[in-house]
């Protein structure tokens, strides 16, 4: 059989590695970690606290579908999960309190009741999206934007329609200003660019679409946490025949004049056809690619924000809260100034509590709560990270205490801390950035690395840092476009 290295086992590398197995290839992954998953990975804490490590939201579930059809599997056997009627719960610092509902209808009804803006307005709005989302979709995400014959499409006669209305020479923040006149419905809109680790400020209205994922589509939770996707899909991949290899570092991604040939580890040799780098795709060049020249100008694009997150075991309920809150800050764009600009942490960030307990009560003691608790932050540039650690901690627990009314700080029985520098050694995502390069020009798209290089034959990228970007559902995509240009298995020859 023809054979396939993956490098990595993050939920890019996992769905390659089904791909190419279906295509017939025999596909090795090796994972530096003892276990698969990447960023999405599990633990738990003393006294019965599970936490998803990472991602904690899930949207368009048909791309883990996808995998387990192409496999000929029914996915319900593998993985199910649901629908959520509440996307979201809202707190803002003037004690206005917003439940964002999944049906696009009912969110516009309580935008109206709540912040004053006519239904029909945020409902024109939302179908708006939806429209520019589906004539660009398959142009600008689900193929690459690196090869002639995505532009050869017939996709491309419902794109070019849509093109002036994208918000390509605005930004998201100046797009949702000019169509809606509440800050705190901006701000709501404004945060969408946090999903792809940009600026509302400077990333493009492009970005704007993301809503539609939310509203029009829906917030999904899969049965046992997001862990339980890549817990599925690599159960899928093993019985396909893929072979996952723990605790073995690739060092090297052999390279025969113009073609990638396989990679080596401090175990051995992984001869190849096909070799796929799940790996950020910075470190990918400067470790395993040290002789090959490197794209310079697409690594040295400005990084995406990184994250501190706090695991909190809290010692009581709070039926307020949902899967997903938000606490808002009184000046977003002040706060995000400091994370592009200033390389820090504004006193007063935006805070993010998601409790996966709401839904699967066994991730917490019973009458506990499990709290994921995260603020966006700049990428590792060699700040002081403890102060900032211990600074950001004292404005979380006055921000949340101050909106519920309780000094959350004397109800936390555990706590552990993942910050960029974590981030950035557990999952050699540079500099710790979340989703590689931010999407903080218009350009960003286009500058992204391919799912492919023109320079080495046998060699595909997938996961956040390339195309067509970080999160789940991008991270499926990217492992999509890879495996679609890797060429089909050769059949044995007739005799």
């Amino acid at each position: 059989m023809a054979k396939a290295v993956v490098i990595g086992s993050g939920i890019g590398g996992i769905a390659a590695a089904i791909r190419l197995a279906v295509k017939g290839y025999a596909v090795t992954v090796l994972e530096a970690n003892a276990s698969f998953g990447g960023k999405m990975t599990q633990f738990t804490l003393p006294g019965g606290y599970r936490f998803d490590a990472g991602p904690s939201l899930f949207t368009l579930p048909q791309l883990v579908d996808d995998l387990f059809t192409l496999a000929g599997r029914a996915p319900q056997a593998y993985f199910r999960y649901q629908r959520l009627p509440i996307v979201t719960q809202y707190f803002w610092p003037d004690g206005t309190r917003l439940t964002a509902h999944a049906s696009a209808d009912a969110f516009a009804r309580e935008v109206e009741a709540k912040l004053g803006i006519p239904a029909d307005q945020l409902h024109r709005h939302l179908q708006k999206v939806a429209r520019l989302y589906h004539a660009t979709a398959n142009t600008f995400l689900h193929k690459s934007l690196h090869k002639l014959d995505t532009y050869l499409s017939p996709d491309v006669l419902k794109t070019l329609p849509a093109l002036p209305e994208l918000g390509l020479t605005t930004t998201m923040h100046a797009a949702n200003a000019k169509a809606f006149s509440d800050p705190r419905l901006i701000q709501l809109l404004d945060r969408y660019a946090t999903y792809n680790g940009s600026d509302p400020y400077q990333a493009p209205g492009t970005l704007n679409l993301i809503p539609h994922l939310e509203f029009n589509i829906g917030a999904f939770y899969p049965e046992g946490g997001i862990y339980a996707i890549a817990e599925s899909l690599v159960k899928l991949a093993e019985e396909l025949g893929v072979e996952f290899r723990y605790n073995e570092t690739v060092q090297e991604i052999m390279v025969l004049g113009t073609r990638a040939t396989g990679v080596r580890t401090g175990q051995g040799t992984y001869s190849a056809e096909v070799v796929v780098s799940n790996m950020d795709v910075v470190p990918t060049y400067r470790k395993l690619l040290p002789n090959q020249p490197a794209p310079e100008r697409t690594l040295q694009q400005p990084r995406s924000s990184s994250a501190l997150i706090y695991y909190w075991g809290i010692s009581r309920t709070f039926p307020e809260l949902d899967l997903h809150n938000i606490f808002f800050s009184q000046n977003y764009q002040q706060e995000f100034e400091h994370i592009f600009q200033k390389g820090s942490v504004a006193e007063d960030p935006t805070v993010y509590v998601n409790i996966t307990s709401k839904l699967t009560p066994q991730d917490a003691p019973t009458g506990h709560e499990n709290w994921f608790v995260m603020v966006n932050v700049p990428h590792n540039a060699g700040q002081n990270w403890d102060e900032l650690i211990r600074q950001t901690r004292q404005s979380v627990l006055r921000k949340v205490s101050h909106s519920l009314g309780t000094d959350i700080a004397s109800l936390i029985t555990v706590e552990k801390i993942w910050d960029p520098r974590g981030i950035e050694a557990d999952t050699s995502s540079f500099a710790g950035a979340l989703y590689g390069s931010s999407s903080n020009n218009r350009m960003a798209a286009f500058l992204r690395h391919p799912n492919f290089t023109s320079k080495l034959k046998g060699l595909y990228f997938v996961g956040g840092s390339v195309h067509p970007g970080g999160g789940i559902p991008l991270c499926l995509l990217s492992a999509k476009i890879a495996a679609d240009l890797v060429p089909p298995v050769a059949a044995p020859a007739q005799t």
